[in-house]
């Protein structure tokens, strides 16, 4: 092969892998913020008509405090949905009862909804026992509480029920900067109104909730 023709191969192959690098970063950038985690296919949410669900009880040998946030433990089933939320760390939520008792939920979206709707989730009657609210913050620096915490509405963040969810976070600071990235805003614990969990609701369990 010429020199000329040589030259020419050179080119073209450059070209194709430019157009090829320029296709791989665009699907990229398309894709939407998934929080790092991919469900597995077999997790899914399951909505029943109604759901009770058995409160893990406190362990005095754990050394934490009644009311205190504790590890979610690997058979909790979310008190909604029933996925585990153990296995969405970045994601989950717990509600602690007077007794200690703790129901724990896959993300602060079903969290919200239970204690929205607690006829339909909590036929135990538990709703007026609440004795702390927490959120997992999503910048990984462990348990906030839920009426301190900070929540970005509106971003591309999709939760463990593959919809749009309520990423928490104990600081303004890094709520501001996950929605300057991510788009969204950021609401407080009392901003998250009817509408807007109705919205969030109909997007994530809409095929169970009748």
């Amino acid at each position: 092969m010429s020199p000329r023709g040589l030259r020419l191969v050179l080119i073209n192959a450059a070209a194709a892998s430019s157009v090829l690098a320029v296709a791989l970063l665009w699907q990229h950038a398309s894709r939407p913020y998934d929080g790092g985690f991919a469900p597995p296919e077999t997790d899914v949410c399951i909505v029943p008509a109604a759901r009770t669900s058995a409160a893990h009880p406190y362990d005095p040998a754990s050394g934490l405090a009644m009311h205190d946030a504790r590890p979610v433990p690997a058979d909790a089933r979310c008190a909604v949905c029933g996925m585990y939320p153990s296995r969405f760390r970045r994601w989950a939520a717990q509600l602690i009862m007077d007794d200690g008792g703790a129901l724990f939920f896959d993300s602060p979206v079903d969290l919200f909804l239970f204690l929205a709707e607690p006829a339909r989730f909590d036929g135990a009657g538990r709703i007026a026992q609440i004795a702390a609210l927490y959120v997992s913050d999503h910048a990984g620096r462990g348990w906030v509480d839920a009426r301190r915490a900070l929540f970005v509405a509106g971003s591309s963040a999709r939760g463990p029920m593959r919809g749009p969810d309520l990423p928490a976070f104990a600081d303004a600071a890094a709520a501001a900067a996950f929605a300057a990235e991510h788009g969204g805003r950021v609401v407080r614990f009392d901003g998250i109104d009817s509408a807007l969990l109705a919205s969030l609701r109909n997007a994530n369990h809409a095929r169970h909730f009748h």
